[in-house]
């Protein structure tokens, strides 16, 4: 458990599928973060899920977001872990509007990039986000993200942000 202002990260659980189902199969959600929303059933969604937490990718360490009382909203991780370069990618969600502009994303973003430089050799971590998700970019700026450059992909314009560990 890594604690913040506002949430808890903690390890993804089986009771975390029911909510990240629901954000992923959001049209809104999914449109922000230049995605599909998801089709498939619960079912079988559910069964993908209970693979991915019991054999966890091991260029990837994802997170729940929660509030201090508790409450599950979000989800949060840093992947494409290249441990040679020294870098990975990071991403968050916040999938409960209940919790938008109140600053958990920022404190969820803040808590995760200084347990990666706590607690790992990492020395840079980078990301993209749409360059039409306002709020997004101006949670990772206030966090020390700074734009590097911009890229195309089917159709989407992206901003490139990076973050270096201090020296």
């Amino acid at each position: 458990m890594i604690t913040g202002s506002k949430v808890r990260l903690r390890g993804k659980r089986l009771e975390d599928a029911q909510d990240d189902y629901t954000w992923q199969t959001d049209t809104e959600l999914a449109r922000l973060d230049a995605a599909r929303p998801l089709t498939i059933p619960f079912s079988e969604y559910l069964v993908n899920y209970a693979s991915v937490l019991s054999c966890p990718p091991p260029a990837k360490r994802q997170f729940a977001i929660e509030t201090h009382d508790g409450r599950h909203i979000g989800n949060c991780a840093y992947y494409d872990i290249d441990e040679t370069k020294g870098e990975a990618e990071l991403g968050i969600l916040i999938g409960d509007r209940n919790y938008w502009d109140k600053g958990y994303g920022r404190d969820a973003v803040t808590v995760l990039v200084n347990h990666i430089f706590l607690k790992t050799d990492l020395k840079r971590l980078y990301l993209k986000t749409l360059d039409t998700n306002y709020r997004a970019r101006r949670c990772f700026q206030k966090c020390g993200f700074t734009p590097y450059g911009h890229r195309l992909r089917d159709g989407n314009s992206f901003i490139l942000m990076e973050l270096n560990r201090k020296q």
